[in-house]
C-alpha cells in the first residue's frame, strides 16, 4: 500500500467529515446537513452520528437531492484502558453481524445508562425520563445519550444551554454521572475492519474531554490491529497535541482527517471549520466499502434497534 500524502497544515477545502444529526445528538436533520454543506461550499460531507447507521439512507437521499458528494460513518464509542475514546467508522457494511451486534448493545447499554442517570438526577432536578425521550427526535431510531438529558434540563428550565449542564449536573466529575459501557478500542478497530470499513480515532488530543489522552504507545497499538488514521484537525486537539499526532501519522504512515463534530445548534463548533483534504477522502473511498454497495444493502438492514 503506497503511504498516504500527510498535510502538515489544516486544508483551507475539502469535506467535512464529522457531523452528527437528530439520529444521535445533533438537532438537526440530514437534509439540513446537506443544504449546509452546499451553502459553505463544501467539497462534500459525512454524517458521523453515535453508534448508529440509522441515519445513512435519509443522508443519502439527501444529498442525493443537495448534489452534495456523502460519506457515510458512525462515531463509535469506545474504552482503552480507562481512557474514553471515539473511534470514526467510515464505509463498512452495516449489514456485518459484528458491527451491528456491537451497536444494537452499544446503544442497549446507552439507553440504559441514560436511564439509571436520569433516576439519580430526578432526585434533585425537575426531569424525567419521558422528558428525556421527548428530546429525541427520531424516537426510537435515535442514540439516546447525555445531550438528551441536557436537553431536558434545559427544557425544565434547569439550565440556559447544553453547554452549561455538560459543565453542571452532567459532568463526569458530577455525583449523577456515570461512565457509558463501552467496548475497547481494539474490538471496535477489528470490527470496523472486519466489515470493510476505515477506523480514524476522533480528536485524540482533546484535553477537554478526558484527564488523560491515549499515549503514543496506545495509538500505535491500535495501528498494529488497523487503526487507518487520526483526526487531527478539530478544534479540540490544542497546537501541541496536533504536532504530537502528526508525528505518530508520519511514523506510522496513517490518515489525517479533519471535521468539525457538528451539532447543529447542540456545540458551537461551526460546519466546515475543520475540513480533510481531497486526496484523503479519496483513499478512505478506496479503502472502504463503495457508497452505491452500501446503498444496494440498506433495505435490508434493521434499523429498529
Amino acid at each position: 500500500m503506497t503511504p498516504p500524502r500527510i498535510p502538515d497544515e489544516a486544508p483551507t477545502a475539502g469535506w467535512d467529515i464529522h457531523c452528527h444529526t437528530v439520529f444521535s445528538d445533533g438537532t438537526e436533520t440530514p437534509q439540513t446537513l446537506a443544504g449546509l454543506a452546499v451553502e459553505k461550499g463544501l467539497h462534500g460531507v459525512a454524517i458521523t452520528d453515535h453508534d448508529t447507521s440509522n441515519g445513512w439512507p435519509e443522508m443519502l437521499r439527501a444529498c442525493r437531492t443537495a448534489g452534495m458528494p456523502v460519506l457515510l460513518g458512525t462515531e463509535v464509542t469506545a474504552d482503552d484502558e480507562g481512557v474514553s475514546v471515539h473511534v470514526l467508522a467510515f464505509l463498512y457494511d452495516p449489514s456485518n453481524p459484528a458491527i451491528s451486534g456491537m451497536f444494537r448493545r452499544t446503544r442497549e447499554a446507552r439507553l440504559g445508562r441514560a436511564r439509571r442517570m436520569t433516576q439519580l438526577l430526578a432526585k434533585d432536578f425537575p426531569i424525567t425520563w419521558d422528558a428525556v425521550l421527548a428530546q429525541a427526535r427520531q424516537g426510537d431510531s435515535t442514540t439516546v445519550g447525555r445531550p438528551h438529558l441536557a436537553d431536558a434540563l434545559v427544557a425544565a428550565g434547569v439550565y440556559p444551554t447544553r453547554s452549561d449542564a455538560f459543565s453542571g449536573a452532567l459532568a463526569s466529575s458530577s455525583p449523577y454521572y456515570i461512565p457509558t459501557p463501552s467496548p475497547t478500542t481494539h474490538e471496535v478497530v477489528r470490527a470496523v475492519k472486519a466489515a470493510g470499513g476505515v477506523s480514524v480515532v476522533a480528536h485524540a488530543g482533546d484535553r477537554g474531554r478526558n484527564r488523560h489522552l491515549l499515549t503514543d504507545a496506545q495509538i500505535e497499538s491500535l495501528a498494529d490491529d488497523g487503526l487507518d488514521g487520526l483526526e487531527v484537525w478539530h478544534r479540540g486537539n490544542g497546537p501541541d497535541q496536533r504536532q504530537r499526532l502528526l508525528a505518530i501519522a508520519h511514523r506510522r504512515g496513517l490518515l489525517v482527517t479533519g471535521g468539525s463534530d457538528w451539532h447543529g445548534s447542540g456545540k458551537p463548533n461551526q460546519l466546515g471549520e475543520n475540513l480533510t483534504d481531497d486526496g484523503t477522502v479519496g483513499e478512505i473511498m478506496s479503502r472502504g466499502v463503495p457508497v452505491d454497495r452500501i446503498a444496494g444493502t440498506l433495505d435490508s438492514v434493521s434499523y429498529e434497534s
